[in-house]
């Protein structure tokens, strides 16, 4: 079992109300499984396929604070098999993620895949960069078919990862998916409905 979450996720309030609804047993053993937390081929492909992600940090209030990330698809990189990475777009400019990650490194990010029923936690220590003191770094992470204004890069150095089960997962479809299942299955839907375009 590749994880190391248990570690961090299930502090001693969490194993109490593990012990409470009757979950402890099985959880326990999920402990003694292993502490490894490399990523594998099963989580890459997931990652490089996400055009979205949302990442939680805290303050130094202690106040958890969870940020939309969007981008092209595949624009939260995998640098290497523990290290994430991602060109941070200029957006409202209030910086809470930005200010958190500065005065806490700790970062969670929750990756979803809607039409697979799929989804990904990872915990990991994250570190902000300025573009312009790594211009290697800066190229691997930037897309240049994406107009968006790089305000800084982002590196995860993950610590644990895990995957949740599929139940409650509502199944959804962004227009690309649903054109590309519509080509695959009949072509001439699209023919018929949309002759202008079709060539």
């Amino acid at each position: 079992m590749n994880r190391n979450f248990t570690k961090l996720a299930f502090t001693d309030s969490v194993k109490k109300i593990q012990e409470q609804y009757g979950s402890r047993k099985s959880y326990s053993r999920m402990e003694i499984s292993g502490d490894k937390y490399v990523l594998t081929n099963r989580e890459i492909p997931l990652i490089q396929s996400r055009d979205s992600f949302y990442m939680a940090t805290v303050g130094e209030n202690g106040w958890p604070y969870v940020q939309y990330r969007g981008g092209p698809k595949g624009f939260l990189k995998v640098i290497d098999n523990t290290t994430l990475g991602f060109a941070d777009f200029r957006g409202n400019m209030q910086y809470i993620s930005s200010g958190n990650i500065k005065s806490n490194q700790k970062a969670a990010l929750f990756l979803i895949d809607y039409p697979s029923q799929q989804r990904l936690k990872i915990w990991a220590e994250s570190e902000i960069i300025d573009p312009n003191d790594n211009s290697e770094l800066l190229q691997k992470l930037s897309d240049s078919n994406y107009k968006a204004v790089i305000e800084r890069l982002i590196i995860f150095k993950i610590q644990a990862y895990d995957w949740n089960c599929p139940q409650h997962i509502t199944q959804r479809y962004t227009t690309e998916e649903i054109a590309g299942e519509i080509e695959r299955s009949n072509p001439d839907i699209l023919k018929s409905c949309c002759p202008d375009d079709v060539e």
